[in-house]
């Protein structure tokens, strides 16, 4: 899967390591999760893969990897693990504003004026789930959930560790800065006692809330249709066929007039005549 790193010596092990890690064991790696969650993991990523890897090694008190793989080619809790400690998650409150100025100026007129009755929204890749309490204490902070009468958010992620943060929806304080004082003051309650120094979602938002846990390459196990997909920052990690793969998938979900939000650096590629281009990495349906 692409050349020998110049790390490597021409045995294929990676010298004064702690641990056994070969180029084949790496290029095993590479193609587990490929084949499992889609993620493509170049060459240049190996030093942070032996060091995530490390931490599981040292955990099982074994010395090499071939000794480890065993217990990830089996469906189980280790491999589950294994595949939280190779998700990268990097989040932050209303981040990418433009696209949540679309939805409070643009999307949220449009699903109240149409007198909506219901409104669907998924957060595909939710992280620690920054994303999806933007979205929802924004739609709080607005007139909405006044006007239409069922709105749901699903919240979905490959890393259970990461999801069990966000269904919690705990937050420092040093986090509010990047939080319009609206949705502040509509979606959060600050702690006290022993929770000092932290804000929480309100259980308001809360129950319009759903967090699950999803390979976006399994089957997904629900039918939609959704009003808005926000899958952002997530495609960066997979190779253009899966990420042409998944935008279809995405269309299909999507309401006969949906959104699709992606991140900044990413695009739809061979699928942009399904959607109109609406700028700044935002989709409509077509």
């Amino acid at each position: 899967m692409g050349r020998v790193l110049d790390a490597m010596t021409s045995a294929g092990v990676i010298p004064e390591r702690e641990f056994e890690f070969t180029d084949k064991d790496f290029k095993f790696v590479q193609w587990f999760m490929h084949k499992h969650v889609g993620i493509y993991l170049s060459d240049k990523k190996m030093p942070m893969v032996y060091g995530r890897i490390a931490r599981r090694l040292r955990e099982h008190k074994l010395q090499r990897f071939s000794d480890y793989r065993p217990l990830i080619e089996e469906e189980g809790e280790e491999r589950v693990n294994f595949i939280n400690g190779l998700t990268t998650n990097k989040t932050h409150f209303f981040r990418e504003m433009h696209h949540f100025d679309h939805v409070e100026k643009v999307l949220i007129p449009k699903w109240i004026a149409e007198k909506r009755t219901k409104v669907r929204i998924w957060s595909a890749g939710c992280s620690t789930g920054e994303e999806p309490y933007s979205y929802m204490s924004l739609l709080a902070s607005t007139p909405l959930f006044d006007r239409v009468p069922d709105v749901k958010l699903l919240a979905t992620d490959l890393d259970t560790n990461v999801l069990a943060t966000a269904e919690k929806g705990v937050y420092s304080e040093e986090q509010i800065s990047a939080i319009p004082k609206p949705c502040l003051k509509a979606g959060f309650v600050r702690g006290r006692g022993e929770h000092e120094g932290m804000i929480k979602a309100k259980s308001d938002l809360q129950s319009h809330m759903t967090f699950r846990q999803l390979n976006l390459f399994s089957p997904w196990p629900f039918k939609g249709p959704f009003d808005l997909i926000s899958c952002r920052n997530v495609m960066i990690y997979f190779d253009k066929p899966t990420q042409q793969d998944l935008i279809q998938r995405f269309h299909q979900y999507l309401a006969s007039d949906g959104h699709l939000f992606i991140g900044h650096s990413e695009g739809i590629g061979e699928c942009a005549d399904r959607f109109e281009n609406l700028g700044h990495t935002m989709f409509q349906k077509r």
